[in-house]
């Protein structure tokens, strides 16, 4: 038998072509006569456009076309709203370039096109645009009050949307409790600032009338669909290429960005190629961003710490427009109660339209923001209680004969009730505080005190929804003459590492090497049929699809082998690249079983012989493929889920805080993380790490921000921090694996795991650091040095 590759440590297939620099990136790609695009953007965060004047840009030498509203015909509209829901009214999103009004700075107002990048820039700064300021109003809490001043005239104190779910019976639940904690906490916004910003390059051939886009979009067919259809194009003549990309992290799921309609538009009426590449201040002021929500969450709760009762309302930052709907917080408000098993739930939100850049799901999508909400309540309430902080978890935990744990009445992004399938929460808690030291760790503390050193235990667990639907597809086929196997999905990847996890689970059911399965992804040409990458699906949803596939694809194969070799198929096995009789040394090559499944007219080769018509092998009584019978190795099918799987996790910290800089200093980091069934423990690794990597920005440094006339004060890489690879912490990862019992993997989604609880961990380990200096409880987040120089000096 061959090794099983499902659940080995196999190395990535497609780093060496990055190491080695061989990447093929949107700005890569040869487009011979390209013209560049460029645009205006909104200098105030609110206000009247009175006039806009492009006669001296479009006058300008080696400029082709200037576009407002006024010229871009079918794509002068408001731009699709996602994801509908009810509890929205009129839901407001952007237009491709601004009509009458702007409502953030950054938002486009006009595009430039032109020989070459720096005559665009040069023509767009010649473009005119006569503003009438009007007055903003950037804090959450402020813009719901009545008078605050109105991003949209049509809804009220701001609010785009008002939801509440309830589980169980919450007045039951609060009459019961003995005790209420109650706490409110914040988390800043941030931007996932990938390596690489956005692009958009478009070619159309009026001759066939294709369009073609390369794009560093996260859901091409979704990117497709719209693209027919705003730009009335038959489907089947465009196509949309996700090539390499440099990082995703859900900015770049939205759809559409002003550039994904325009630079195609101009394509076809320039007949021309043309090409747009995101800078690095655009996408701080032009791409989604996510993550400002206000707490204010309840524990009701016994004298024992058994929480009887939860009760959150929130407010959620939605930027200027809501384009994907309430998907960030209503995946907040559903994750809110965590791995506990608290009966009755009350939470509400309003997402807030604020005069700033939309938001859209950043990694995480809500879950860092209720991880800290309960997290930190949970922390309060042992305080409040004199309990110990795993003592109070351990008697809320779920248990593993509980599962799976439904919360009738809470329904998912997916629009499906919450239902956590399985786990072994109870023993991640045992190990994450056995690894972190948690028995000898008040000694530890002490010692330190005495020698003017602030050491503290930070803890966090979290939950996260994964795999979401409706579906994903896989389609395989065995090359004949390479014996190589193809594979093509409806994804896109951005760094995760699919060609080599879904080569795992083809090779170990088709017996071929890692190696020689090839992956197709994000190009519609190729495979047309699926979603999107985002929410932790890929694993679970085309993963499952592919697994499916694979095994319609090895049914064939050992059929056809089994008669090449004349028999049983009981007795064939799939092995080194061949078709092998159990226990013998005869077999026959994939290649020569994919060839002979195809009835030839013509050889070609010399296994092509054995499948003309007048080959022993061929010779039959009836049709050469049998009704409904289709020639080669070759299958597509898919996988929809019943229902989200979720995974889970638990972190504990050591950190150190310096009185003197006022900063925080993680000596050591144990993350507990569940999966399921891993694929590649590796890669599994390189996702969570990288997940707490940008968790430990998010906890400390990284918060967008902006000054009181919404003009964004940090939108660079200088203002704007992000850890260095030096300072984020070495991290004790270790696993466990539950598989689900929702799909034939076992597999649950990791994507975002990483980042979920690392803010509530640190401060949970900052606030019992500082503890013995008057109880500051950090239930914000970043944590800065002033809000630490704070703590230390209270007034």
């Amino acid at each position: 038998m061959s090794t099983r590759m499902f659940g080995a440590p196999v190395k990535r297939n497609a780093d060496s072509k990055f190491l080695k620099g061989e990447g093929a990136f949107v700005d890569d790609i040869p487009l011979p006569g390209v013209k560049h695009a460029a645009f205006v953007r909104s200098p105030f965060a609110r206000a009247h456009i009175k006039s806009i004047d492009t006669s001296a840009a479009a006058a300008h030498p080696g400029v082709l076309a200037v576009y407002t509203c006024d010229n871009i015909g079918p794509l002068d509209i408001e731009m699709p709203l996602l994801i509908p829901h009810e509890s929205m009214t009129d839901a407001r999103t952007q237009r491709p370039l601004a009509r009458n009004d702007v409502y953030y700075v950054g938002q486009t107002v006009a595009m430039v096109v032109a020989v070459d990048r720096y005559v665009a820039e040069d023509a767009a700064l010649l473009i005119e645009v006569d503003y009438e300021p009007l007055d903003v109003e950037l804090d959450l809490e402020a813009a719901v009050r009545d008078g605050a001043p109105l991003v949209h005239a049509t809804h009220p104190n701001n609010v785009a949307a008002d939801f509440n779910q309830i589980c169980g019976d919450p007045s039951a639940g609060y009459a019961e409790a003995e005790h209420v904690t109650r706490i409110q906490i914040q988390v800043d916004r941030s931007t996932s600032a990938a390596m690489e910003c956005r692009a958009v390059a478009a070619r159309f051939d009026p001759i066939t009338g294709e369009l073609i886009v390369w794009d560093t979009t996260q859901a091409p067919i979704s990117v497709r669909g719209g693209l027919a259809s705003i730009l009335q194009l038959d489907e089947d003549k465009v196509r949309v290429v996700a090539p390499d990309v440099g990082g995703g992290f859900g900015q770049k799921v939205l759809l559409f960005y002003p550039d994904e309609l325009l630079v195609p538009y101009a394509a076809m009426q320039l007949g021309s190629p043309v090409k747009y590449i995101e800078d690095r201040r655009e996408n701080f002021i032009g791409s989604s961003q996510e993550r400002t929500q206000i707490h204010m969450i309840q524990l009701h709760a016994k004298k024992n710490g058994e929480v009887v009762a939860l009760k959150d309302f929130f407010l959620h930052d939605t930027g200027a427009f809501i384009p994907y709907g309430i998907a960030v917080a209503q995946v907040a408000s559903t994750s809110i109660a965590g791995p506990y098993r608290i009966p009755n739930i009350e939470v509400r939100f309003q997402a807030v339209y604020t005069p700033t850049v939309p938001v859209t799901p950043y990694r995480g999508c809500g879950r860092p923001q209720s991880c800290f909400a309960i997290e930190r309540a949970m922390d309060q309430l042992a305080e409040d209680l004199g309990l110990d902080r795993f003592e109070v978890r351990r008697r809320n935990l779920i248990t593993e004969n509980q599962f799976p744990y439904v919360r009738e009445g809470l329904l998912f992004a997916d629009g499906l009730r919450v239902s956590l399938d399985s786990g072994q929460y109870h023993k991640a808690l045992d190990m994450v505080h056995d690894s972190i030291g948690a028995d000898d760790f008040p000694a530890q503390q002490e010692a330190a005190r005495a020698e003017g050193k602030y050491l503290g235990l930070g803890l966090a667990y979290y939950v996260e929804g994964t795999g979401l639907g409706p579906y994903e597809g896989g389609h395989i086929k065995i090359h004949p003459i390479t014996g190589k196997v193809y594979v093509n999905t409806g994804l896109s990847g951005q760094g995760q590492g699919h060609e080599t996890v879904f080569a795992q689970i083809v090779a170990d059911q088709l017996g071929v090497a890692v190696e020689d399965v090839i992956l197709t992804e994000g190009d519609t040409g190729a495979y047309d049929w699926g979603v999107a990458t985002f929410a932790s699906r890929a694993a679970v949803v085309s993963g499952n699809a592919i697994y499916k596939t694979a095994r319609i694809v090895r049914g064939q194969t050992i059929t056809a082998a089994a008669n090449m070799l004349e028999a049983d198929p009981e007795q064939i096995e799939l092995r080194d690249g061949a078709a092998w009789i159990i226990g013998g040394n005869r077999n026959v090559p994939l290649a020569a079983v994919a060839t002979a499944t195809n009835p030839l007219r013509y050889a070609f080769n010399d296994a092509a012989q054995a499948a003309t018509q007048f080959a022993p092998a061929s010779r039959h009584d009836g049709p050469p493929l049998d009704e409904g019978q289709h020639p080669g190795l070759e299958a597509t099918d898919y996988y929809s889920p019943e229902c989200a799987t979720w995974a889970y996790g638990v972190h504990g910290a050591i950190v150190e805080v310096d009185p003197d800089t006022c900063s925080v200093k993680i000596r050591k980091y144990v993350c507990i993380h569940d999966c399921g069934n891993m694929i590649n423990p590796v890669i599994v690794d390189g996702q969570v790490m990288g997940g707490l990597a940008q968790g430990f920005g998010g906890a400390l440094m990284e918060r967008i921000e902006y000054d009181a006339d919404g003009n964004p004060t940090n939108a660079n890489f200088v203002d704007f921090l992000i850890p260095y690879a030096t300072e984020i912490p070495d991290v004790d990862i270790q696993h466990l694996e539950t598989p689900s019992p929702l799909n034939p993997l076992g597999v649950k989604g990791v994507g975002e795991a990483g980042c979920i609880a690392v803010g509530a961990t640190v401060a949970s380990g900052v606030a019992d650091a500082l503890s013995s200096l008057g109880g500051h409880k950090f239930h914000h987040t970043p944590i800065t040095p002033s809000m630490i120089f704070d703590a230390i000096n209270p007034s």
